[in-house]
């Protein structure tokens, strides 16, 4: 099995955008999820959603990645995020719980600031 880090972006983040959307979010709220952990513009993802870009490299790349983002916590498929020892991982994790607490109904701002 591939890793998920050799996946292109263009592949991995639009099945982000559709888990959000099934549950009535919007793109510009898995957009706003996603620039306030990566600090990559809107304009910015819409290039790489264009591009060969591999979703590893998204991550590593992250021009800005919030110092905040160190205060998400809870469990994305199972696994608490605490418990992640990998840190390339435990980024992808973190933008899966952000799109999944945004799938689940809660509010953005509470997404957005973390406690």
């Amino acid at each position: 099995m591939a890793s998920p880090f050799d996946m292109p972006f263009s592949e991995v983040y639009p099945l982000l955008i559709a888990k959000a959307q099934r549950k009535g979010r919007t793109l510009q709220e898995v957009y706003a999820v996603t620039t306030w952990l990566t600090g990559y513009s809107q304009q910015q993802l819409e290039q790489m959603l264009q591009s060969s870009l591999t979703y590893g490299d998204f991550l590593r790349q992250a021009p800005h990645p919030n110092e905040n983002r160190r205060k998400i916590k809870g469990s994305v498929c199972g696994v608490r995020l605490e418990t992640i020892d990998d840190p390339l991982m435990w980024e992808l994790r973190c933008l899966d719980k952000l799109v999944d607490d945004l799938a689940k109904g809660k509010p953005l701002e509470k997404i957005l600031n973390p406690k």
